[in-house]
């Protein structure tokens, strides 16, 4: 019945707990899962202690890229865990349990794979219903209707919303919501110097049993509290809460909002059918208007969504004659009124909503029509055969449909009411959808981790064109807010890469050179994600990741560079270079360098000298480069699109001009070359050579090819000078390129699985270190030797590796190694390698 909606999702992966003789894992009750912004998931599971039969509650925090690599923490909750969420910056994590415990967890060392509790909260013995972060006031809508637009504004356009708190002058006030059973509020806000602000409430005077709640945001900053006692013949109720921070004490101020009774309770069909509610959600965070109920009984459930709407008061006649109401005076009232309802459905045992801000208003049910095929538009349920739907988000009207292994695929209508068979069913116990809602990952009743493709076509067979469209639009997303793009990869298939990098950077091209200027390393980062997944572009990794390097060398060693008077003119002495070196042409370096204010170089020798790695790979990538250009013809060499990329060569040139000028001052820290002749000034050859080459590129619109005199010159370059061998990345070991195949990956929790089958391994042996050679730091550009002492950090996303501690004291180092403390150069995140990593 469903066969465009039966192919739109497919297991790209599981990944279980070992399996022994007696499992020390089982699924807490209830089992929570939450997914942020940087692709990282956390849940939990109940560790039994065989002798002491007690439970440890665990929390397991893994990022989808390395979902093996699994960080478990013994939470120190007493009871079990009720809520899991993440911050918006993706990086802390809240935890509450049945106690009344709330606990805040953050990144040790900004490792993605170590956390540690650091703050929180507590409303003894009241077991925690609901958890949210305070809003920080930043709302983006996504326009799916303007997908087709150039300019990134009219796409991802800021909404006005308030931060639910501010400090003075306008800044958002960090912290935390809870609701509690006994029908307690509690706030607790986190001041800039560590201290936490706690206070508590009740939603009403009268207060009673909250057995489902959820949290919701106004745009004027207030928050919505919706509550249900658990019985479908009681009215699910809002309160609006409000607050404050009064003399250093944090207030509370609650009021009560309309409330409804669930549609299937009051129809005389289903009257007694449904006595439960098993699920209360607010469609987003901040959608306090429409708000998705669920009722259940022992074998089927039903789910209705409702909207809040100001509608006018009819007036009698009688006071219309003593006071006519005019236009906008007429009186209003708040009312739920239902949007749509499902059919009995089996029984739901979890749901997962949407977190693309899609702007869409209860009118907009024809937009949704028009972009039916976009998954965003659609949450996800999941059924206690193993089967999950995913329906849109308004209409519930079935999107797509996914049959877990103990489901039976329907062979016709009638047959959709599956026959129950006999023994418990594996199926989701709790599912989270990821920023883009294109993938999906369920935690089932063994504790084992699913993650799900859902297809950006919705299954429909779309031209290849709509099926780009959608996943640029989704990139073009990510790159604005700063989400980590994991999730689209897992639809990127070889022959759309070359597509997709063309589309990307010609939409990027388009916005303003302000823009520009703020994205412009994370799109050469999303390049490089994009070419590791096609043979055909994996040599470009290569080159984008140096591109990475050079230009935050770039940054570095420029504003290293003071003025000499202090009363100088706007443009700072990195300015100034910029400025001359792109003016003047000359190919010998001593005559740009005449034209600087060689004062404003001056730093002082201990700097200079510490700087020396950095000023080596500039030294060495330059060189490597020119003696690479008789062989530009071959593409799938790392470096050969910076032959013809004018911005970078003139980076290097620029970086070559400085370097010039600190050797004057400390000639040791000069980049050593390997020369035929002692009298060989090789700056100055290289600087000569590069100038010729760059000259044929600064213009992007008018690039010449280089003439026969200057690659004939760098042919001979061998002779001159030892070419040195280039550290490109080490392969990275993730599991995205092992989902092309659309076969499913088994793995298992704590163990790494093998390099087998990876599609792009072979053209990236001759970049790769082989295990046992001495290896490097990526970032410091230090040998660590074959077999590294010190612990280190790698990339999440691109495998960069570096020293964890740093080995240098000097303020210049220390200002290179902030660029890239919490994330790598590339943007993602770190995680901590063990020792014997080589």
């Amino acid at each position: 019945p469903f066969p465009a909606g039966a192919r739109a999702m497919d297991l790209a992966y599981v990944c279980e707990w070992e399996k022994k003789p007696k499992s020390n894992h089982c699924p807490s009750i209830p089992l929570v899962c939450a997914w942020s912004c940087r692709n990282l998931i956390a849940f939990t599971t109940d560790l039994r202690n065989d002798e002491e039969k007690d439970l440890t509650h665990m929390v397991h925090i893994i990022d989808t890229e390395h979902p093996w690599d699994v960080y478990s923490v013994n939470s120190g909750h007493t009871e079990v865990i009720t809520c899991l969420e993440w911050d918006q910056s993706g990086s802390r994590l809240l935890s509450a349990d049945a106690d009344g415990h709330i606990k805040c967890w953050s990144m040790t060392d900004h490792l993605a794979n170590s956390w540690e509790n650091t703050v929180g909260s507590l409303v003894e013995g009241d077991p925690v219903v609901a958890l949210s972060w305070l809003h920080n006031g930043v709302k983006l809508a996504l326009h799916v209707e303007k997908s087709g637009a150039s300019n990134f504004g009219e796409k991802f356009s800021r909404v006005k919303f308030s931060p639910s708190l501010t400090l003075f002058g306008g800044k958002p006030m960090e912290g935390w919501i809870a609701v509690t059973i006994s029908g307690l509020v509690t706030v607790s806000l986190l001041k800039p110097n560590g201290q936490v602000l706690t206070s508590t409430e009740s939603l009403c005077r009268l207060r009673c049993r909250v057995a489902l709640a959820d949290v919701a945001f106004t745009g004027g900053g207030n928050i919505v509290v919706a509550t249900s006692d658990g019985s479908s013949t009681s009215p699910v109720q809002f309160y609006k809460v409000c607050v404050s921070v009064v003399n250093e004490k944090c207030k509370i101020d609650t009021e009560i909002l309309p409330s409804l009774f669930m549609r299937c309770t009051t129809d005389p069909a289903r009257k007694d059918k449904y006595p439960a509610i098993t699920h209360l959600k607010f469609l987003a965070r901040d959608m306090s208007e429409q708000v998705l109920l669920c009722a259940s009984n022992q074998n089927s459930s039903i789910v209705e969504c409702w909207s809040l709407r100001k509608e006018g008061l009819p007036v009698n006649n009688i006071f219309q004659q003593i006071s006519p109401v005019v236009g906008d005076k007429q009186p209003m009232i708040l009312k739920w009124r239902i949007l749509s309802a499902t059919n009995d459905l089996d029984r739901v045992s979890a749901v997962a909503l949407p977190k693309l801000p899609i702007s869409l208003t209860n009118t907009d049910l024809k937009v949704a029509n028009d972009t039916k095929f976009f998954p965003g538009l659609g949450l996800a349920l999941a059924f206690h055969d193993g089967s999950v739907h995913i329906v849109h988000r308004l209409s519930l009207q079935m999107m797509a449909v996914f049959y877990g292994s103990s489901s039976q695929r329907p062979v016709d209508e009638q047959s959709i009411k599956r026959q129950r068979t006999a023994g418990p069913l594996v199926h989701f116990k709790a599912m989270q959808l990821s920023w883009t809602s294109l993938a999906l990952a369920g935690i089932d009743n063994h504790g084992k981790l699913s993650m799900l493709r859902i297809s950006p076509s919705m299954g429909h067979v779309l031209d290849m064109n709509m099926s780009l469209r959608h996943l640029l639009f989704l990139l073009e997303y990510c790159m604005v807010t700063g989400y980590d793009w994991w999730d689209i990869l897992l639809h990127v298939q070889p022959n759309m890469v070359q597509n997709l990098v063309e589309k990307l950077h010609e939409e990027y091209m388009r916005q303003n050179a302000a823009l520009q200027q703020v994205l412009s390393t994370r799109i050469v980062a999303m390049k490089a994600s994009l070419c590791k997944l096609s043979s055909s572009t994996v040599a470009r990794v290569c080159d984008y990741h140096a591109k990475l390097f050079l230009i935050a060398i770039s940054c570095t060693l420029k504003s290293l560079l003071r003025p000499h008077f202090l009363n100088t003119p706007d443009k700072s002495p990195g300015d100034r270079l910029t400025e001359i070196c792109s003016k003047i042409t000359d190919i010998d370096i001593d005559k740009v360098m005449i034209n600087l204010k060689t004062e404003e170089f001056v730093l002082d020798m201990t700097t200079l000298q510490s700087l020396q790695q950095l000023i080596q790979w500039v030294g060495d990538f330059v060189l490597y480069l020119l003696a690479s250009l008789p062989n530009q013809g071959s593409p799938v060499r790392p470096g050969h699109s910076f032959l013809r990329d004018g911005a970078s060569l003139g980076m290097f040139r620029e970086l070559m001009v400085v370097i010039r000028i600190w050797g004057l001052l400390k000639p040791s820290c000069l980049p050593v070359y390997t020369a035929t002749s002692d009298t060989q000034d090789s700056m100055s050859l290289l600087f000569r050579l590069l100038t010729k080459l760059w000259l044929c590129c600064r213009e992007e619109n008018h690039i010449t090819e280089p003439d026969d005199t200057l690659i004939d010159e760098c042919c001979l370059l061998p002779s001159q000078l030892l070419i040195p061998n280039i550290d490109w990345l080490p392969i990275n070991d993730g599991i995205i390129s092992k989902l092309q195949s659309k076969q499913l990956v088994r793995l298992q929790f704590g163990k790494a699985p093998g390099l087998v089958g990876h599609t792009v391994s072979s053209q990236f042996d001759a970049f790769v270190r082989a295990p046992g050679q001495p290896k490097i730091d990526h970032l410091r550009r230090l040998h660590l030797g074959a077999y590294p002492t010190e612990e280190c950090k790698s990339c999440t996303r691109c495998g960069c590796v570096t020293m964890l501690k740093s080995p240098n004291k000097v303020t210049a180092v220390k200002q290179w190694e902030q660029r890239w403390i919490k994330n790598c150069l590339c943007g993602g995140l770190w995680r901590r390698m063990p020792l014997s990593y080589s």
